[in-house]
């Protein structure tokens, strides 16, 4: 879409849902978007971050051109709006030319809550160009930990701080009113799907199709391969040789076999009681420096699952005062405590 387009849709959703509208922005790894949307072939990978910083920079730049109190109203002038606080953007850059202003009233957060989940190192710049909260891809915490590390580098030399943008770790939660019976419930996540519907899965996440690998090959080899086709550089396959060593040779079966765990979220999914999930939680906020949140990622049963969050675990957050009461704000933005 057009950055146009997006900051007008934007505002106006901004408007009808009070001022509780975020938008994640995201750059798409899969060959499928980028064919659905005019490219032949996806862009190459950091060229699709530099758009996207420049197209969010628009956007930004239109939420603002209107400025909030320009509207009078005035009937008996017949004066709409001050046309000192309306001003074009005049914007000239490498893949957009927009001249502006927005022509729509300023909504109720200005701009919405941006979100943005890039790994790579390219990616976090981006993070940090730009965006309030941060999506982290659900990982070791070793890892996370070095995620927020590398994030708040590239905040303070992008000129922002650290405490400026939050993350908000993609976390899998089975919760159960025993362990038994959450443990068990995951073990079931390994027989929900057959094999071919999970390669299919992954192959489309990673924008690679693996129905073509080898009877044998090397991590490391495998990952150059999905380099080389703009796809994500950080994805399934690049976590996986994290875990096992990059020079690590797998069978197709074996391979399948990860393929399996990753696309039900086996490996990711913490099972336990309110209390177990609630000692995971609170030791990931603390380590990464107590300051973002958590994405529940799907569940795998609906509603009972999300139910069991709701009833079960946040009042044990509540006890341990990790959870609000009540929301004392108007905005999203002003509840998930964003200037």
């Amino acid at each position: 879409m057009h950055p146009f387009y997006v900051a007008r849709l934007a505002n106006s959703l901004d408007h009808v849902t009070n001022g509780r509208l975020a938008l994640n922005v995201v750059t798409s790894t899969r060959r499928a978007d980028a064919a659905n949307y005019g490219f032949d072939e996806l862009m190459e990978h950091a060229a699709r971050y530099d758009r996207m910083e420049e197209f969010i920079d628009v956007c930004k730049a239109l939420w603002r051109s209107v400025k909030s109190d320009a509207f009078v109203w005035d009937r008996a002038t017949g004066r709409v709006a001050d046309p000192a606080k309306v001003a074009p953007i005049d914007h000239v850059g490498k893949y957009f030319s927009v001249r502006g202003p927005l022509n729509t009233v300023p909504s109720p957060q200005i701009e919405p809550v941006l979100i943005q989940a890039g790994g790579s190192p390219r990616g976090i710049k981006a993070c940090a160009h730009f965006a309030d909260i941060s999506f982290g891809a659900s990982k070791s915490l070793k890892a996370q930990v070095q995620h927020r590390r590398d994030l708040d580098a590239a905040l303070i030399a992008a000129g922002r701080r650290p405490k400026d943008l939050k993350i908000f770790w993609e976390t899998n939660l089975i919760v159960g009113k025993t362990e038994y019976e959450a443990k068990a419930q995951r073990e079931q996540m390994l027989t929900m799907i057959p094999r071919e519907a999970a390669g299919a899965f992954i192959s489309h996440q990673a924008g690679y199709d693996f129905s073509k690998l080898p009877d044998r090959f090397s991590l490391l080899e495998l990952n150059e391969t999905i380099a080389r086709t703009q796809a994500s550089p950080v994805g399934f396959v690049h976590l996986l040789a994290q875990r096992l060593g990059e020079n690590t040779t797998l069978t197709r079966e074996e391979f399948f076999e990860h393929g399996m765990r990753e696309a039900t979220q086996y490996d990711h999914t913490i099972a336990g009681t309110a209390a177990q999930v609630a000692d995971h939680l609170e030791e990931v906020f603390e380590a990464t420096g107590s300051h973002g949140g958590f994405m529940v990622a799907f569940s795998q049963s609906t509603p009972g699952d999300l139910l069991n969050i709701v009833n079960l675990l946040v009042p044990e957050l509540q006890r341990r005062g990790r959870f609000k009461t009540a929301y004392e704000g108007r905005t999203l933005r002003e509840n998930l405590g964003l200037g």
